[in-house]
């Protein structure tokens, strides 16, 4: 499974930004995908967890904010972050998980900055 994550950049405080994580070799559709972010000197945190259609998980500092889906035919994860801050400023790393496998996506930069 490979997964290209895309859709960062610069966006104003309060903007939005759609985050895209399209896998090639396989369908996601029995996968548990998975939004993730770092910023340098902290750990990677989770920011969204979707598995089969039913959303696991937003933390505290994202919910009602950002929203993760699924297309059809289920090769592409989104990432719809809106009312964006600074401090969601980060690398945004897209995840895929089967079982004990995971496959990792290789990050794209969200800047949240006036």
């Amino acid at each position: 499974v490979q997964l290209q994550a895309c859709g960062g950049g610069l966006v104003q405080p309060g903007g939005s930004l759609r985050l895209s994580c399209a896998a090639s070799g396989t369908r996601l559709s029995m996968y548990g995908m998975g939004w993730y972010r770092q910023v340098p000197g902290k750990q990677r945190e989770l920011v969204a967890f979707i598995f089969r259609g039913v959303i696991l998980n937003y933390p505290e500092s994202v919910k009602g904010r950002f929203t993760i889906s699924r297309d059809n035919p289920m090769k592409t994860v989104y990432l719809q972050m809106n009312s964006l801050k600074p401090e969601d400023s980060a690398v945004y790393y897209c995840k895929a998980v089967l079982g004990s496998s995971e496959f990792w996506g290789q990050g794209t930069l969200v800047t949240v900055s006036s």
